[in-house]
């Protein structure tokens, strides 16, 4: 079986997990988020694909979810000591040596796909990971400030302020040139199945969605695409999901996320959903499951992925 995600980054990547489980013999090929890309004191950061690649490589930080584990921020300190901005970015130690790497592999001219594959092969976590796009993308928000209202890399807007400054907007600066970068699209039409896992549906699978080509790809391929809520009881199960829906006035449960994709015999996305029991049933031109989609442990993750792929083959 071949299985295609849609990735960003912490809940992504314990659906991986538990996908990984379930289908040990599925070629699984993991279209990464790129937006949340920021270059810091001169180094290329990707949260969302080190996300991926540290879960499913055993190196992240199980606690938070993100970054790398048993880290050290002396870097970090120094660059205060220094202080020399920005500093509200939890840059550690280890992850450092990521960015180091990544960046002079781009500066020599390799494709940020080709940086990722290269990374991977210390990691070796079982999937194909490809980026969205390796034009650059950015994520911005639009605020107001007491200086008046400005355009903030979403790194800034979740790092420095927890996201409370209301996000007015949302901006995926250079997403007009972004290409899909190479396999991408082809992985979409070669799936036997397409997954948008519970990741934000605004800035996690929405720029994604948003680089030319890549909708229309998942909206006509041969694939059934179905996907997993990651609001329960009306609330993002981590992140701020809540909040990104606001700003695009979509309502934070289950049933409008759905409708934000929409259905594909509607002219929409999903051919299945998969959310909380109790919360919110989705269209009826859905095929649905209402089922546990917390991921409390290794179990229950590898059985929401099986039941997950199971609705729609």
């Amino acid at each position: 079986m071949r299985i295609t995600v849609l990735a960003g980054g912490v809940g992504a990547a314990r659906f991986l997990q538990g996908l990984r489980t379930a289908y040990p013999e599925a070629q699984i090929t993991v279209i990464g988020n790129t937006a949340d890309d920021i270059w810091l004191h001169g180094l290329k950061v990707c949260p969302d694909l080190d996300t991926v690649m540290y879960t499913l490589g055993g190196g992240i930080d199980a606690g938070r979810g993100w970054g790398r584990d048993d880290e050290t921020y002396s870097i970090l300190e120094e660059l205060r000591a220094y202080d020399v901005p920005p500093l509200w970015f939890t840059l550690g130690d280890r992850d450092v040596a990521t960015h180091l790497v990544r960046t002079q592999l781009l500066n020599a001219g390799f494709g940020l796909d080709q940086v990722t594959a290269a990374l991977c092969k210390r990691w070796q976590p079982g999937v194909t990971l490809l980026p969205m796009s390796n034009d650059r993308v950015e994520t911005h928000v639009v605020v107001d400030t007491p200086e008046g209202r400005s355009a903030i890399h979403f790194q800034q807007w979740w790092g420095q302020y927890r996201a409370e400054l209301p996000a007015l907007d949302f901006r995926f600066v250079g997403m007009e040139q972004a290409q899909p970068g190479p396999g991408v699209v082809e992985a979409i039409g070669d799936a036997d199945v397409v997954v948008l896992p519970p990741s934000n549906p605004v800035v996690s699978i929405g720029p994604i969605l948003s680089v030319q080509g890549i909708r229309d790809a998942v909206a006509s391929g041969p694939a059934p695409v179905v996907g997993v809520s990651g609001i329960v009881g009306g609330r993002p199960v981590k992140g701020m999901a809540d909040k990104c829906l606001a700003a695009i006035g979509v309502q934070a449960d289950s049933a409008a996320v759905s409708a934000h994709y929409g259905a594909r015999q509607l002219g929409g996305l999903l051919d299945g959903w998969v959310y909380e029991s109790g919360d919110p049933a989705p269209d009826a031109a859905l095929a649905s499951l209402a089922t546990s989609t917390l991921m409390h442990d290794a179990h229950s993750t590898a059985e929401l992925a099986r039941e997950t792929i199971g609705l729609v083959t």
